[in-house]
């Protein structure tokens, strides 16, 4: 369990690093002048002075171990990855700079879930683990290092939180996941504007419009586990979800959820994509909000979502799916306006970290309290352990600028 003492009293990330309690020759604490009370000025009993713990603008505040050495000594159960790249978007860049954003623009509103009852920190032990590094221009070797960056994590039994980016980057994301968990025994909730499944735009088989189909092509994730909610507009064509329907994808337009409401709507994706599958991953495109609520996106589609219903849906699905991994792209903070969708984008994670926490409190037996409520055990699903890693042809990432497993002609969805 993580020390309590690093929830919200820690205003900014304690990085790795050996502790020394003798602290009898610092000599560097900003209390030495200010106050003449010495009571807060008596650092005899701890590890660091005040200004230790400030300067390094992390996720939710939390520490940072950001190399495979690290993880693997710290073995935490979740790792927020940064994956920021962007050159595959159509229309408005700068989801480049959503995982900066999101770390350090995002209103930090405490640790303790109020529905939920529950201090998420006190339960989870939640890392920063950095970023992948994503060098310009180059789609393939953005895509190997953010797939072995996410392979980090996952070695370490933790839950991967990547943020984004361009809806691209879910290509590796997922498939270091399915690598981990099954090939092909993986289910996927995708929530966006969008269905990102056409071939290719533009030429570019590696759009942001196009990881859904690299997934399914590449059998990482069954077309039959592969639901979608919050479609709306005008793209892509139908020959899109023909191609879709042959791979017996399920998908939910936002006229669905308007005419049906969302919690049975939820309810039938939820069963949908876990038949069949032990784990679940969620990946969740900010643009399903209605750009009202999240006009840093880039391609915004009026229609969408409300943040009450995202954030409620995302906490079910954490609690009574095995959900074993999430991505939250395509915030744009440039096209921002008072950091309205990096505080949905931020608290769609806080969601999830909530619900996890939940779960552990569930299994060991805590106290929610007041005012949560606790969730219903009967509903709760956790994942179980894979037995092996299950890549098929053992042969580690398969990001080439060939994209050897792509063969034959391709169709461009403009």
């Amino acid at each position: 369990m993580h020390d309590p003492a690093h929830t919200q009293e820690v205003p900014v990330a304690i990085a790795d690093r050996p502790h020394d309690n003798d602290t009898s020759d610092n000599d560097t604490s900003d209390n030495d002048t200010s106050y003449n009370d010495t009571s807060d000025n008596d650092t005899s009993d701890n590890d660091t002075s005040d200004n230790d713990n400030v300067g390094l603008p992390t996720f939710s505040s939390r520490d940072w171990v950001a190399t495979a050495a690290e993880l693997a000594r710290r073995r935490p159960d979740v790792a927020i990855v940064g994956a920021p790249f962007d050159i595959n978007t159509t229309y408005r860049a700068g989801a480049r700079f959503g995982p900066r954003a999101i770390r350090s623009s995002a209103y930090d509103p405490g640790t303790y879930h109020l529905d939920l009852g529950v201090d998420i920190f006190e339960w989870l032990d939640v890392v920063d683990a950095g970023d992948a590094y994503c060098p310009h221009g180059q789609s393939a070797r953005s895509h190997r290092n953010i797939e072995a960056k996410v392979a980090d994590v996952l070695k370490v039994d933790a839950f991967p939180v990547v943020v984004g980016g361009d809806h691209s980057i879910t290509y590796p994301s997922a498939t270091a996941v399915a690598c981990k968990y099954g090939w092909g025994k993986v289910g996927l909730l995708h929530f966006d504007a969008h269905a990102d499944a056409a071939d290719s735009i533009e030429g570019n088989l590696h759009s942001h419009g196009t990881p859904m189909r690299r997934l399914i092509e590449s059998g990482a994730i069954r077309g039959r586990n592969f639901v979608q909610v919050g479609l709306r507009g005008y793209w892509p064509p139908p020959a899109v979800f023909d191609w879709m329907r042959e791979q017996e994808m399920t998908w939910h337009l936002m006229h669905d959820v308007w005419d049906r409401g969302m919690r049975p709507v939820i309810a039938d994706a939820i069963a949908r994509a876990g038949d069949g599958c032990d784990w679940l991953y969620l990946s969740v495109d900010i643009d399903v909000l209605d750009p009202g609520f999240a006009p840093g996106t880039g391609t915004p589609e009026p229609g969408g979502m409300n943040p009450a219903d995202l954030l409620r849906t995302v906490r079910s699905i954490a609690l009574e799916t095995p959900l074993v991994a999430m991505d939250v792209v395509e915030v744009s903070p440039p096209y921002d306006l008072s950091d309205n969708t990096v505080n949905n984008a931020h608290r769609v994670v806080l969601e999830t970290l909530g619900a996890l926490a939940a779960k552990k409190c569930e299994q060991a037996g805590g106290e929610v309290t007041r005012p949560g409520t606790r969730p219903d055990p009967t509903t709760l699903r956790y994942p179980v352990n894979p037995e092996r890693w299950s890549r098929p042809d053992g042969s580690g990432n398969s990001y080439t600028d060939a994209d050897h497993h792509l063969q034959g002609g391709r169709h461009d969805h403009t």
